[in-house]
């Protein structure tokens, strides 16, 4: 399986292509896209550089807008004490998790449910902010990130729909840096509890397998960790989730 390394360059990369503002350098790497929803917004790495004054640069950069500022095993130790002492807030601990795909279950898709890549990028985004806390009033800026999203990689939206054609499950497959991460995997709260999810979630494994992907990782919410844990993904490594 890739290093753990390799999985965080590929998460910075996604995150990356929803930038509209000042990337940085590596000491401190920015992303801002002026969506609404804070892991839309914020910090993705610190090494090297003084606490103090990279909290104070990324407030100049992400000012105005909803952000949170990821510390991982890619920032250095401590950063999350020291953001704290100058007044950053924890928000969430988020697993980071990964399998080889040989090795993940299989989960095939509920018979009323059809799973395809989404053309419709408007449709697509409505859908997947309705399960992941974008408000209505931030859809337009995220359909127009979406439309104009430049990371360094390959990104797959796949679409989880009934006989109707209702979009019931979303998830956005990256192909980053060899591997394959996951966002936006979620079922509308009226179809949950069916197997939309995880059958969404080994969909997207088969299409990475198909492209000679052997890797895939997401960001869970400990809540969500077993559930992964029921397809194969283990534990690889933990996001702090911090507000500034």
């Amino acid at each position: 399986m890739d290093s753990i390394d390799v999985l965080l360059a590929a998460h910075r990369a996604y995150l990356l292509g929803w930038n509209i503002g000042e990337a940085g350098d590596l000491d401190l790497v920015t992303y801002r896209s002026d969506v609404p929803h804070p892991p839309l917004n914020g910090v993705l790495r610190l090494v090297g550089r003084d606490p103090a004054d990279a909290l104070t640069e990324a407030r100049r950069r992400l000012d105005g807008v909803a952000r949170v500022w990821w510390v991982g095993p890619d920032s250095d130790a401590g950063t999350v004490d020291a953001l704290a002492s100058l007044g950053a807030a924890p928000v969430i601990t988020m697993p980071i998790m990964a399998v080889p795909i040989d090795e993940a279950s299989a989960a095939p898709a509920p018979a009323q449910v059809q799973i395809a890549e989404a053309a419709d990028v408007d449709e697509f985004v409505t859908a997947y902010a309705r399960v992941s806390g974008i408000p209505p009033t931030g859809v337009p800026a995220a359909i127009a990130r979406e439309r104009s999203f430049a990371g360094d990689g390959t990104l797959i939206r796949l679409a989880g729909r009934l006989n109707d054609g209702r979009i019931v499950g979303t998830a956005v497959a990256w192909l980053s840096h060899g591997v394959l991460t996951l966002y936006y995997v979620g079922t509308h709260p009226e179809y949950r509890r069916q197997g939309i999810g995880t059958a969404m979630t080994r969909a997207a494994l088969d299409l990475a397998h198909e492209r000679g992907i052997r890797t895939a990782s997401l960001s869970s919410t400990v809540a969500g960790e077993s559930v992964y844990g029921r397809l194969g993904f283990r534990t690889v490594g933990t996001y702090r989730l911090l507000s500034f």
